[in-house]
């Protein structure tokens, strides 16, 4: 800016002594042209700065998600040893653990169906699993658009299956059945499974809307 002031100062000197010399009222016209050229590079450089921040404030917004409800899933052990405590808890935790994931890495509305209303929903174990039609009503008497019931699968000691169904409450349709293998009891392993379940749950529901 000092610069572009310098140049204006001396624009109008010689505007002064055009008077007495045709040399400096050339000058003084080149000069014209210079300013106004500098300030033209300077004006579309600001709007090429303005432009491009206000592209990445707004790709950076994350688009609106649908509500979403996940129940708790239900543990079905057939190995020799079915029920261990350390199985039931990791089981307990999977629920909570991907509304989290959903809520925070994904945008979506969470909504709670509280583990009683579920219960009184589930005539008998599975009953959920096999009955879209039961879980979508559920669903949708809760407000949400899309209902997740889940089951952990182990059949050995050695993995156990991650299963997720994802339901339309309004058409009451499986849009998706996901497994996810965990292959070990730690922890690590188990948050890593609940990840790559919540990915595909949300790859499932953008798919189902853009159709």
């Amino acid at each position: 800016m000092r610069f572009i002031q310098n140049e204006l100062s001396f624009v109008a000197r010689c505007r002064k002594l055009s008077e007495r010399a045709p040399f400096y009222s050339l000058l003084a016209a080149w000069q014209d042209r210079r300013v106004a050229t500098l300030r033209g590079i300077l004006l579309g450089f600001a709007v090429l700065v303005v432009g491009q921040s206000g592209a990445s404030f707004a790709g950076a917004a994350p688009a609106p998600r649908p509500a979403i409800a996940v129940l708790d899933f239900e543990l079905h052990d057939l190995t020799l040893i079915p029920g261990m405590a350390e199985e039931l808890e990791r089981t307990a935790s999977i629920g909570p653990l991907l509304q989290q994931i959903l809520k925070t890495q994904y945008g979506f509305e969470l909504v709670a169906i509280d583990s009683a209303t579920q219960d009184a929903a589930d005539e008998a174990f599975g009953y959920l699993f096999d009955h879209h039609d039961v879980a979508a009503e559920l669903g949708r008497e809760a407000a949400s658009d899309w209902i997740v019931v889940g089951r952990v699968h182990k059949a050995s000691f050695l993995f156990v299956y991650l299963i997720a169904q994802v339901i339309d409450t309004k058409t009451h349709r499986l849009i998706a059945d996901l497994i996810v293998e965990i292959k070990g009891p730690q922890k690590r392993l188990t948050i890593k499974g609940v990840e790559t379940l919540a990915r595909q749950i949300a790859a499932a529901i953008d798919a189902t809307q853009l159709k």
